[in-house]
């Protein structure tokens, strides 16, 4: 066949779309919008990667670490920055203090000019915030004023709090970690962030199929609307002279309008959605509307395979079909579907898969190909075999109320379109099982338990030694909320004032206080402790010779220091080991306050364990803004039982941010499905409300054909997620378990969303039902 004859018969179908009348309009929009939900979600998809690149760049462009451990000389281009990070109602807030140390110091991006002491830059996010009466509690915690704003170059996101204050001083804490010198902000050129591991980058690669599978799953059948009328359109054609292959293109042309129609719509879709992107926070996780760049490849791939996917679509579906001049083939019995075929799809994923079972962490990288080919062809078996699944069920359907009869007898007239319907999101929630599984097996993998003992402590706090440690006790026990502190001055020791050969920790404190690091037998003001059974007992024994001169606070190359020297006394005591409220067993000294010379002061920090008062409401945002007045350096950290990798939190939420995006899809596809379905049956409907059916079973039959496929698809769908979550754990190295919660709760899902466009496609279909119906000219 000439490639002539195929633009022809494709444009005369083209043609037959746009010059229907309201019957060719309505049915080409309802595809198109279909197609476009799909198509503005693939182009989101693509653009993930682009708005994930530019918010690490601009992380990456205002970096203020160099992770070398060595103070810069100070010179006329250098600027001390401390990091004042804080947490608020559960929001990170990033913060620094800034004091400019000569006229070329580098400015940070997105800041126009340096904030006078007092003063500060702040986030479009952090201005509204502080000016709302939510941030209250925040306004107390940064005390400054705000003269202006950080630039969308300055910041990861819209709805990130930052801010940047003035501040003097700070040369005398450049020995901290958090206050550093440097001559420019960016990446420090000998740290490298860590790559992911291979089960890190198969959870990757299983998201990206799992959350785009369905998409094209519900592109494929947004271009097959209208089939019924279709068919009798192309009845007509045979009439006219036209033969079966000329019908079957006109129909590809009529599919290939809907498509093209659709890329426009989801081209507009994208674009409302991407200036939408702004106003969107989902776990902390913002972007600007320009980051949602796809890359032009991945677009042009779009705009290409979506139209050549619809006619291909189209022709597959009309290959079984004889296309008469009076259309009685399609209105007779159709064949029994074959099975063989449809169990090779996910037979031949599983073969796929199967030479990467038990490969885990330690033997190289996965196959990326095999993974995606093996995951396709499972998921994509889903489709194939759901058709035949509820062929087979329905046709043993029979006896029951009229809704049910009338239901049973529609599915078993056109079993297929019903599938259709529910292929997407049977899809989408096989792929969501499988991706539960794999989480809850390797999670283990990615959290760790921590020694913390949240029944003595659930927050820590390090305050600088300048500020006097009773000072540090009083100030947080009158805090409001606070029900305990624990109060300790830390430091060290050294047989040198400078690069030391042997270094012990010191601990300074009350009685009481000491009494919750260590195991003390008796004990008053002006004694000083041994801790014995630690792996450096009898190295402490000898360095704390009474009389000999030790040095507090010992300098190192590169680092300034406040030393002081100190003459061990005799009569130390000694103490046994025991775990602090974070789980560490300290050795060294430990001193009481009356025996501090006043000189090591200066050489030590303060930290603080708090157990606070939960029935108080945001006893944790008191006890912060009450650390930041004592020490605006203050580090607070709040105690928890587990701890999480970051990359593993991090494509968690991917997951969650493209999880929510596929079902938004889902929802409006189903809708935009189930309301062509309706206005396919509009007569049918309406000569049932003429002969006397109530408005009440035809709801009901409408309820249950939704129903039924659905329950099969679901049911379906959890036993391919199964196999596939069971595949993937084998590949991991990880045992199989199975997290039925998990399950359950992507069912329900699953579930829901159908129930939810279910009960919205009821108004249209009560319009429908009335006898007016039945007009036609």
């Amino acid at each position: 066949m000439k490639a002539g004859h195929w633009a022809r018969d494709l444009a005369l179908g083209v043609r037959f779309a746009f010059s229907g009348g309201r019957e060719g309009w309505t049915r080409a929009v309802l595809t198109a919008v279909g197609v476009g939900l799909g198509v503005a979600l693939l182009l989101l998809t693509t653009a993930i990667p682009s708005a994930l690149s530019e918010r690490n760049e601009r992380g990456s462009a205002r970096d203020d670490f160099t992770y070398t451990g060595k103070v810069l000389p100070r010179g006329d281009d250098t600027l001390i920055v401390a990091n004042t990070d804080t947490t608020f109602d559960g929001a990170d807030v990033r913060g620094r203090l800034l004091q400019q140390e000569g006229a070329r110091a580098p400015l940070p991006p997105g800041v126009a000019k340096f904030p006078a002491k007092g003063e500060m830059v702040v986030s479009p996010a952090l201005k509204k915030l502080l000016a709302s009466g939510s941030g209250k509690l925040l306004r107390e915690r940064i005390p400054y004023r705000a003269v202006g704003t950080i630039a969308d170059s300055g910041l990861v996101g819209p709805a990130e709090l930052s801010y940047y204050a003035g501040a003097s001083g700070l040369e005398r804490h450049l020995a901290a970690g958090s206050v550093e010198r440097i001559h420019y902000f960016g990446p420090s050129p000998g740290h490298q962030q860590e790559g992911l591991d291979p089960t890190l980058l198969l959870l990757v690669t299983i998201i990206f199929v799992v959350l785009l599978l369905p998409v094209g799953v519900f592109i494929a059948a947004a271009v097959r609307f209208g089939g019924e009328r279709r068919d009798r359109r192309l009845a007509a054609l045979r009439l006219v002279g036209a033969d079966g292959r000329m019908a079957r293109r006109i129909a590809g042309g009529e599919a290939l309008a809907g498509a093209l129609l659709g890329l426009v719509l989801g081209t507009g879709f994208f674009l409302t959605g991407r200036q939408l992107a702004a106003l969107l926070q989902v776990r902390d996780i913002s972007v600007f509307p320009s980051d949602l760049n796809p890359s032009p490849a991945l677009v042009l791939l779009v705009a290409v395979a979506v139209p050549a996917a619809a006619v291909l679509v189209t022709l597959f579906a009309l290959r079984g079909v004889v296309i008469e001049p009076l259309g009685v083939v399609r209105t007779a019995r159709p064949p029994r579907r074959r099975l063989w075929w449809r169990l090779l799809l996910p037979l031949a994923g599983l073969g796929l898969l199967s030479p990467m079972i038990g490969q885990g962490n330690d033997n190289g990288d996965f196959n990326q190909w095999m993974v995606i080919g093996g995951t396709v062809l499972l998921l994509v078996g889903v489709t194939a075999l759901l058709p035949w699944i509820v062929e087979a069920v329905v046709a043993r359907l029979d006896a029951g109320p009229v809704s049910w009869q009338l239901a049973v007898r529609r599915l078993q007239l056109s079993s297929g379109s019903a599938a259709r319907m529910v292929n997407g999101i049977a899809v989408a929630v096989a792929g969501a099982v499988a991706l539960q599984m794999l989480f809850a097996g390797v999670e283990s993998d990615y959290t760790k338990e921590t020694k913390n003992d949240l029944s003595r402590a659930q927050m820590e706090i390090s305050v600088r030694g300048d500020v006097p440690l009773s000072e540090v006790d009083h100030q947080l026990a009158g805090t409001e909320g606070v029900r305990r502190v624990t109060a300790l001055s830390l430091g060290s020791v050294g047989d040198g004032p400078k690069n030391p050969d042997n270094e012990l920790e010191v601990a300074v404190g009350s009685c009481a206080q000491l009494a919750e690091v260590a195991r003390l037998g008796s004990c008053r003001d002006g004694d000083i402790f041994r801790i014995v059974g630690d792996e450096y007992g009898s190295d402490t024994k000898k360095l704390i010779a009474p009389g000999r001169t030790l040095y507090f606070d010992p300098a190192y190359d590169g680092s300034s220091s406040h030393t002081a020297a100190w003459k061990v006394p005799s009569g130390v005591k000694t103490a046994a080991q025991r775990e602090d409220p974070t789980g560490y067993e300290r050795g060294g000294l430990l001193v009481t306050s009356g025996a501090l010379p006043a000189a090591a002061t200066a050489g030590l920090i303060q930290k603080v364990y708090l157990s606070l008062d939960r029935s108080v409401a945001d006893a944790d945002e008191h006890a912060r803004n009450t650390a930041a007045r004592l020490d605006p350096l203050a580090s607070v950290y709040t105690l928890a039982s587990t701890k999480q990798s970051l990359q593993f939190r991090s494509i968690r939420t991917g997951l969650f941010v493209g999880a929510t995006c596929v079902l938004v899809l889902i929802g409006a596809s189903l809708l935009v499905s189930q309301l062509e379905q309706l206005r396919e049956r509009k007569k049918l409907l309406s000569s049932l409300v003429a002969f006397g059916t109530r408005r009440r079973t035809l709801s009901l039959s409408v309820l249950w054909q939704t129903a039924i496929p659905i329950a099969l698809g679901l049911l379906l769908a959890s036993v391919v997620g199964l196999t596939l979550g069971a595949v993937l754990l084998k590949m991991t190295g990880t045992t199989v378990s199975v997290d039925w919660a998990s399950v359950l709760s992507m069912t329900g899902i699953g579930a829901a969303v159908v129930l939810t466009v279910t009960v919205l496609s009821l108004p249209p279909l009560l319009r429908l039902m009335r006898p007016d119906g039945l007009r036609t000219e």
